[in-house]
């Protein structure tokens, strides 16, 4: 078990905007994160529908943060740089951490008791 609770925040957006986001995260509170491409594949069925051709390259962001006040000043920073709110821009969402190894800047996060 980890010392302390930590969320994984994840948020799915269109490719180009992970650099304003991830600024917005630092700002926010967040240490760093980690960025790759995808690309999605519910979209094409709905474009097709609406006649609207939806970019279905993706940037994928991961965030390690402290569950509490810090992740959701983290999660709201996020969500308004990348506009999730409004509809097709994107997604985020978080998952608890359960276990956790190698991040040298807090070494209570690498305590791991079963």
């Amino acid at each position: 078990m980890l010392p302390i609770d930590v969320e994984l925040i994840v948020v799915i957006i269109e490719r180009g905007k992970a650099d304003k986001i991830i600024k917005k995260a630092k700002e926010a509170g967040a240490r760093g994160a980690t960025v790759f491409y995808g690309r999605g594949t519910g979209e094409s069925d709905i474009g097709h529908w609406i006649g609207r051709n939806i970019d279905q390259a993706k940037e994928v962001i991961l965030i390690l943060t402290e569950t509490g006040e810090k992740e959701k000043k983290i999660m709201e920073a996020v969500v308004e740089a990348g506009k999730i709110r409004e509809p097709g821009t994107g997604i985020a969402f978080t998952l608890p951490v359960k276990h956790l190894f190698g991040l040298a800047y807090r070494e209570d996060f690498e305590t791991w008791e079963d």
